[in-house]
């Protein structure tokens, strides 16, 4: 990620997260404080801002696209949100109810370090949190932002991420399908459980962007293209690594593997699930034909994804 050319530095970036995420006041009660404490920890712990990253740099291709300035105001709301979005989901994910991991990152899980009830408050907190960030904009972009909201909201909820992770669940847990052991009957349904579960976020980041950045219909549908593919090398990329990763490197454990999951090397193969990778970010380059070197940073961002090792 670093080796990547991105038109808005890192502190924007961490910047705009600390204006959000709260502080302990002065006299507030322990209890919230070590909630408050909770969910800082949870959004600073090292992540790469991936889907922060795109919908800024999103917003930015899309506004060059129509030659038109972007304002950040109304802009970086919606960038923390999603942020928030995705951490609240890792620690949901990490709860021993889903994946029982016991470190995310190289360090301890939120459920781990600070209990199991307060990890589920602390996801509870920042998904509300998120819809709260996302209403801070000026009043004169209150329609791109609402339009954005939308976007975020179902890519986040049953029609996206909740959807394909209750799918992923019951195809391993018989409990949370009604005593039947389910599994994929096809690989197109498998891809299409990873299109919910991780590629919903990663388009609508895009997707926003293009809303947010006043981008044109053939600009934002460019841009929810490149994210849907996007988001099929990460996850397909993500189950390789769980094969083949170093967690030392990765700073997480193969869970996928250890719970039994049904990932892409077990349904396809590894060299299929290989050629499968360099496909999907072969498609997402392709979908940025309509914009100019201002997407450089983007076309980089594909060829990480696929060739990453953590």
């Amino acid at each position: 990620m670093n080796s990547i050319s991105w038109q808005f530095p890192p502190d924007l970036i961490e910047t705009s997260l600390q204006r959000v995420l709260p502080l302990p006041e002065k006299g507030v009660e322990p209890e919230r404080a070590r909630l408050q404490h909770a969910m800082r920890s949870a959004v600073f712990n090292g992540g790469k801002r991936l889907r922060f990253h795109l919908l800024l740099e999103a917003a930015f291709v899309a506004s060059r696209a129509q030659n038109v300035e972007l304002d950040l105001s109304g802009v970086l709301p919606a960038a923390c949100a999603i942020e928030l979005i995705h951490a609240y989901s890792l620690v949901h994910d990490d709860l021993p109810a889903m994946d029982d991991a016991d470190t995310r990152r190289g360090k301890p899980s939120c459920h781990v370090e600070f209990g199991e009830a307060t990890a589920i408050l602390v996801g509870d907190a920042l998904l509300t949190l998120a819809f709260e960030a996302m209403t801070q904009v000026p009043p004169d972009r209150s329609t791109p932002a609402l339009r954005a909201m939308s976007i975020l909201a179902r890519a986040a909820g049953e029609c996206g991420m909740v959807g394909g992770q209750m799918i992923d669940i019951a195809w391993s847990n018989e409990k949370e399908n009604g005593g039947v052991i389910a599994a994929p009957k096809s690989g197109e349904e498998l891809l299409q459980m990873h299109a919910l579960k991780t590629g919903a976020l990663i388009r609508a980041a895009c997707e926003a962007g293009g809303v947010l950045g006043a981008g044109d219909v053939k600009a934002i549908e460019s841009l929810a293209r490149y994210g849907a593919q996007l988001g099929r090398a990460f996850q397909l990329k993500d189950d390789l690594l769980d094969v083949e990763g170093d967690p030392e490197i990765m700073g997480k454990s193969a869970t996928d593997v250890a719970n039994d999951k049904i990932t892409a090397p077990a349904f396809f193969g590894i060299e299929a699930t290989r050629r499968l990778t360099f496909e999907a970010r072969d498609a997402a380059l392709s979908s940025l034909e309509y914009f100019g070197a201002e997407a450089d940073a983007l076309r980089q961002l594909a060829h990480f994804v696929a060739e990453r090792e953590k």
